[in-house]
């Protein structure tokens, strides 16, 4: 075996628990609620603080990554997302298992650029990169979707720590790996760190997202919510500014210029939006509505799991013969088209027609994403693989972050227009149980059997009417996603610029 394909092995175990990380905690979330006695809020922060931090620091680790070279950037982040899985598994308090979570993000961030920059470095050949390429995303992509399932499983048997405690052994064997098999690369010291604009950018995208899902949910009140989300967007101006005036910028201007690059940001970023937001409909719907447990919800979308690990390699095939533009357009376009039809499926009645078209959509959403890598990796120089590696993985991340927003946003708005309460609900009730149907099935607890009934009836008309309205939106967006990259993306394969 060539030492390359050595590397990408190893390439492979470094990104794995980033992957799983980003998505284990969909059924853990209830229970950290009793556990931990963790209010909405807080859980809101356990679950988005992860890709949210990440998304912040890739790119002035990437920098870091040119700079320290990828090998060291590796095994500095996996020392730190060692320490923060141990920290997360132990922690006792909602507080301290965010603190936890935004330091395993640190780690992270510091992994995805130097694994990215470790493909692009070792397989200098186009065919091979996008091969390579194409096994990077099918771990990103499946790790994110089997996260759901293996934090089913770990519950069954262990405490929620567990689901943390996992990584510790991947991580030292990633240490040794790294130590053995991976020789030293050549790191270059001019490029400088801007930590500070990175900050900037963070506290802007948690004000952003945490104002407006206060304001779906009503966690604070309208004036609130908006004074909160006024000064994320002034934050988020000011980082814009600065990235206009600044002789020492965040984002490379050069890189971010070049069209395929820009593309492929918006390609990768809409894609893992469509991919996450999709698993948090169904694994709410299925829990919900039809009583699955967490492992049961799991394993239903278990095909979009395999078809997503199946289409990574096959489009880095696709690519190499007919170039990226075609591979995004007909990834999109399958997207698109499965998200219409499983707007209209019956989860239970017809399980083989969703798991059909599920399938269909983890291949079409995989290419796109494949499609993206390529598109952002071949256009970048060798000695800015880092800093390109940091921007894709910037896409991803924050696509993860926005597609649990979104999704989840535009389901709590649909439901709580269109539920149709019991007459005879207590006042006091009838706000919780219109918030949302997980409040719903809370507040059915405390009623007779007959108020009860009516009140989950019409709980599950509404959410089901709003996973409709939710999966026909997102297939209009990657519709028009579709024809956007038609007009965007070069003509033809893109060229490497060594």
């Amino acid at each position: 075996m060539h030492n390359r394909w050595r590397i990408l092995i190893v390439i492979i175990f470094i990104y794995l628990p980033v992957s799983l990380d980003a998505t284990v905690l969909y059924v853990v979330a209830p229970i950290l609620s009793v556990q931990l006695q963790a209010t909405h809020n807080e859980l809101l922060w356990i679950m988005d603080i992860y890709p949210l931090v990440m998304a912040s620091l890739l790119i002035p680790m990437g920098t870091l990554g040119d700079r320290l070279g990828f090998k060291k950037l590796a095994v500095y982040g996996s020392a730190i997302f060692g320490v923060a899985s141990l920290a997360a598994a132990f922690a006792w308090t909602p507080a301290l298992l965010i603190c936890a979570r935004a330091l395993l993000a640190a780690g992270a961030a510091m992994i995805v650029p130097a694994t990215l920059a470790a493909v692009r470095k070792n397989f200098p050949n186009e065919k091979e990169r996008n091969m390579a390429l194409g096994i990077w995303t099918t771990i990103g992509t499946g790790g994110a979707l089997a996260g759901p399932v293996v934090g089913g499983i770990l519950l069954n048997s262990f405490y929620w720590g567990s689901v943390f405690l996992i990584n510790i052994p991947v991580v030292l064997f990633v240490l040794f790996l790294l130590h053995k098999v991976v020789p030293n690369d050549k790191s270059s010291g001019h490029q400088s760190v801007n930590l500070s604009q990175s900050l900037l950018l963070m506290s802007a995208l948690l004000l952003l997202i945490y104002s407006a899902k206060s304001l779906v949910h009503h966690d604070n009140s309208a004036i609130m919510s908006t004074y909160i989300f006024l000064t994320g967007a002034v934050l988020l101006g000011c980082f814009i500014v600065l990235q206009i005036v600044s002789r020492s910028r965040l984002i490379d201007t050069g890189l971010i210029s070049q069209r395929n690059i820009i593309a492929g940001v918006v390609l990768a970023m809409t894609s893992m939006i469509t991919l996450v937001g999709f698993e948090l409909v169904i694994s709410q719907e299925l829990q919900f509505v039809h009583r699955f447990t967490p492992v049961q919800a799991g394993l239903y979308v278990m095909p979009l799991m395999l078809s997503c690990c199946l289409a990574g390699p096959l489009a880095g095939h696709l690519i190499s013969r007919f170039g990226i533009k075609m591979v995004a357009v007909a990834g999109l376009a399958v997207s698109a088209l499965s998200l219409y039809v499983l707007a209209g499926v019956d989860f239970v009645n017809h399980s083989w027609t969703a798991w059909a078209w599920m399938s269909l959509l983890g291949a079409g959403d995989t290419v796109a994403l494949m499609a993206s890598s390529s598109a952002i990796m071949t256009a970048a120089p060798v000695n800015k693989a880092s800093s390109a590696g940091s921007i894709e993985g910037m896409s991803y991340e924050l696509g993860t972050g926005l597609g649990i927003t979104i999704f989840g946003s535009v389901i709590a708005g649909v439901y709580s227009s269109t539920v149709r309460l019991p007459d005879n609900l207590p006042p006091a009730l009838s706000g919780p149980a219109g918030a949302s149907f997980s409040e719903a099935i809370e507040v059915s607890r405390h009623l007779d059997e007959a108020t009860r009934d009516t009140l989950l009836k019409a709980a599950s008309s509404a959410f089901m009417h709003s996973h409709s309205i939710t999966l026909e939106s997102a297939s209009l967006i990657l519709t028009m996603l579709m024809i956007l990259t038609f007009f965007i993306f070069e003509q033809g394969k893109a060229v490497s610029r060594d």
